[in-house]
C-alpha cells in the first residue's frame, strides 16, 4: 500500500518564497508509484490549504489564487491523521524552528528532519554558538546583542563590537535563514545599518568576526548512524553569500566536490557528523563551514536542519554527486521519519 505523504510549502516565515520553490522541486522529484503525496500549502497569514492543481503553480505563487484547486482546511489531513508522514518543505520560523517538529510530535506523526530540541537549537544561531563552545567546535569570535538591551544603550554593543570584532563583520538575526537580514559591517555607519536591519527580523542579533574564508558545506543524512555527502563549496557572485546571491544571481558558482585535498575533504567530514550528532540531529542537515584562505582553520558557520531543495540548492545537488539522486534522497528521507517514529 502506498505511505500517503504530506508536502507542506509556504509558511509564515520571511522564507516563504524559497519554501514554495524548493516544495516544487521535491514534488516534481517525488516517486509519484511510490506515494500518495498531499501537498499542503500554508500561506502568510497562517491559513492552510490542501492544493490539487499545477505544481508549477505552487513556485510561481499563483496557487494562492487558484481558488478551483485550493481546499480549505488543510491542517485537517494532519489533524484527522490521514497521512502517515509529513514533509515540511518549511524554511524559518514556524517550519524549521521546532514548532512544526512539536505538532507532528502531538499528532503521532513521523516528520522528516530532526526534533523539536534539535530544530529549535540549530535554528538560534546564538544557542547553537553556545553549546558547541562547550563541545570545542572551532567557531568565529562573536557578539551576541539584544533588542531591549542595544535600544538602551546602543554605544555599550558598537563599542564591545569594534573592540573585540573590528571590521569587517557580519551581523545577524539569530533566527533566520537563507541569508535573510544579513548584512557585512565595514564601519560604524554600517554596523549600525546592519543593527537595525537584523532587528527588523529579530530581537536578538548575531555579530561575527569577518573572516576571509571559502564557504564549504556538508550534507548530512541519516538518524544514529549519519552520513556525510563530499563537501561543496559556494563561490557567491557579491561580496557574501547573501539572500539576492542564493537565489536571484546566476553568477554565483557552486563547486562539487570542493577544491579540497582528500585529508581536508575526509576532516571536513568528520566534522560535519560530529556536529551533526552533538547536536541530536536527525533525518538530515546541511552544515555550513568557513575555511580560512591563509591558515586553513577551518570554523563552523551554521547547521541548517531544512536546507533547501531548489533545483539549485548544494543538500539534494552534494548527495547527487555522493551517488544518491534527487528521488532516491526523498525515499531515504521519508523512511528515515519513519523510522524514527
Amino acid at each position: 500500500m502506498k505511505k500517503k505523504i504530506a508536502i507542506l510549502f509556504g509558511g509564515q516565515s520571511t522564507e516563504h518564497e524559497v519554501s514554495r520553490v524548493s516544495a516544487t522541486s521535491v514534488l516534481k522529484n517525488i516517486d509519484n508509484d511510490k506515494y500518495v503525496v498531499y501537498p499542503i500549502g500554508i500561506t502568510k497569514d497562517g491559513q492552510w490549504f490542501q492544493y490539487k492543481g499545477n505544481v508549477d503553480n505552487i513556485g510561481s505563487g499563483k496557487w494562492e489564487s487558484d481558488s478551483e484547486n485550493k481546499i480549505e482546511g488543510g491542517i485537517n489531513l494532519l489533524l484527522n491523521k490521514e497521512v502517515d508522514v509529513v514533509f515540511p518543505v518549511l524554511h524559518g520560523m514556524y517550519g524549521e524552528d521546532g514548532t512544526m517538529q512539536g505538532f507532528c510530535k502531538l499528532m503521532n506523526l513521523p516528520c522528516v528532519g530532526p526534533s523539536v530540541m534539535s530544530s529549535a537549537v540549530c535554528m538560534d544561531k546564538v544557542y547553537t554558538k553556545y553549546l558547541l563552545e562547550h563541545e570545542g567546535i572551532k567557531q568565529a569570535d562573536y557578539v551576541v546583542v539584544n533588542a531591549f538591551d542595544y535600544s538602551k544603550d546602543t554605544k555599550q554593543f558598537t563599542d564591545a563590537i569594534e573592540s573585540k570584532l573590528g571590521y569587517p563583520c557580519f551581523v545577524k538575526p539569530a533566527n533566520s535563514g537563507s541569508s535573510v537580514g544579513i548584512t557585512k559591517a565595514h564601519n560604524l555607519s554600517e554596523l549600525k545599518n546592519g543593527l537595525e536591519e537584523a532587528l527588523k527580523h529579530d530581537r536578538k542579533v548575531l555579530v561575527e568576526v569577518g573572516l576571509n574564508a571559502r564557504e564549504i558545506e556538508v550534507a548530512v543524512l541519516g538518524n544514529d548512524d549519519p552520513k556525510a555527502s563530499i563537501a561543496g563549496e559556494i563561490i557567491p557572485a557579491k561580496e557574501f553569500y547573501d539572500y539576492e546571491a542564493k537565489y536571484q544571481n546566476a553568477s554565483s558558482k557552486l563547486l562539487i566536490p570542493a577544491a579540497l585535498n582528500d585529508e581536508e575533504m575526509k576532516h571536513i567530514r568528520e566534522q560535519a557528523v560530529k556536529i551533526y550528532k552533538k547536536l541530536d540531529c536527525a533525518g538530515m542537515a546541511r552544515v555550513d563551514f568557513l575555511v580560512d584562505k591563509e591558515t586553513g582553520e577551518v570554523y563552523l558557520n551554521e547547521v541548517n536542519t531544512l536546507p533547501g531543495f531548489t533545483s539549485i540548492s548544494m543538500y539534494p545537488k552534494m548527495w547527487e554527486a555522493s551517488g544518491l539522486p534527487y528521488n532516491e534522497l526523498i525515499n531515504e528521507l521519508i523512511e528515515l521519519a519513519i523510522e524514527r517514529g
